[in-house]
């Protein structure tokens, strides 16, 4: 598993950021549709409703508003492609089973690059939590790390960080007052934005 981590890793590096930017919902029996300019057909889509009762243009138009999504992974885009130059079968294949299938290979390799860089960064938090999604391998596991699980682990992380800065007898007050102030606001927005703005702008 680690051998095979390890390979994800190196290939996840070589691929967009973007990858971290994508988290459309899994779709079971029912479709979200994302609206886009690029799609000119009737806006009159039920997400809500079930593959299996939209109609033959609806189903295509849900795939065509999937590819036009600038949010689209690479996996889910070439399936969704896929699907398109194929038949009304594998078209509602796709939005019944596919895009979840294709969402899981994009999750797994922006895990899989999160895992990279917070190996690289010392962010052990981060580094303990990716592994374990990864390890669990599951589109669950995946998909809550990225919704959830990325954000707290880093702000585990960040809390570290900022506490190393506060035990630094080199760090000035203004830098020690706001290391404080972000510690006690306690999001994990607040202590980001400390560590990647605010010790700067206090020291400016």
């Amino acid at each position: 598993m680690r051998l095979a981590r390890a390979a994800l890793s190196v290939a996840a590096v070589a691929l967009t950021p973007t990858l971290l930017l994508t988290t459309p919902a899994f779709a079971s029996d029912t479709i979200g549709t994302s609206s886009t300019g690029a799609v000119t057909a009737s806006d009159s889509i039920d997400p809500t409703t079930p593959v299996s009762e939209m109609s033959d243009d609806d189903v295509r138009v849900a795939i065509l508003r999937i590819i036009a999504d600038p949010a689209t992974g690479r996996a889910v885009r070439a399936a969704a492609q896929a699907a398109m130059d194929g038949t009304i079968a594998d078209q509602r294949y796709f939005l019944e089973t596919g895009r979840r299938q294709a969402q899981a290979e994009d999750d797994r390799v922006a895990v899989a690059r999160i895992l990279y860089l917070a190996q690289q960064n010392g962010s052990k938090a981060v580094v303990r939590q990716a592994s374990a999604a990864l390890d669990a391998g599951t589109p669950e596991a995946l998909r809550a790390f990225l919704e959830t699980g990325y954000r707290l682990a880093q702000a585990e992380d960040d809390r570290v960080a900022i506490a190393r800065i506060l035990a630094d007898p080199a760090t000035s007050d203004a830098v020690r007052v706001a290391a404080q102030a972000a510690l006690d606001d306690g999001s994990p927005e607040a202590l980001r934005y400390f560590l990647e703005h605010g010790r700067y702008e206090v020291s400016a």
